[in-house]
């Protein structure tokens, strides 16, 4: 089982961001808000990550973005359904330590009914 996050995983369109802003559910927990649309089951989950600049200077919003990104590459098997997810960082993300962020993520996936049992 390979833990990849390749450039097919990834999401960067703007459209495919709005899209999953507009249509998508949503949920919030400790310092990550997810946004996610569930896909077929053929298809591949793919994640879009968001670092507002009210988070702090470049260096605290790319720490957060791949805080975030590890997360999802390491879990991204336990998802139940394919989907595409963008998480967004919240402000009580600077500072963070990984562990930190990995709960939260794992506590939203839970909440949301995406996380295998």
């Amino acid at each position: 089982m390979r833990l990849t996050l390749g450039a097919v995983q990834r999401l960067k369109q703007t459209r495919d961001f709005a899209r999953l802003k507009g249509q998508g559910r949503r949920l919030a927990r400790g310092c990550v808000l997810l946004n996610w649309v569930e896909l077929p089951a053929s298809g591949a989950s793919r994640l879009g990550v968001v670092a507002a600049k009210r988070i702090g200077n470049s260096v605290v919003r790319s720490r957060a973005k791949r805080l975030l990104r590890q997360a999802f590459r390491i879990h991204q098997h336990d998802l139940c359904v394919p989907s595409e997810i963008v998480l967004v960082a919240r402000d009580s993300i600077a500072g963070k330590a990984f562990a930190e962020v990995e709960r939260d993520y794992l506590a939203a996936l839970r909440v949301a009914g995406l996380l295998k049992t």
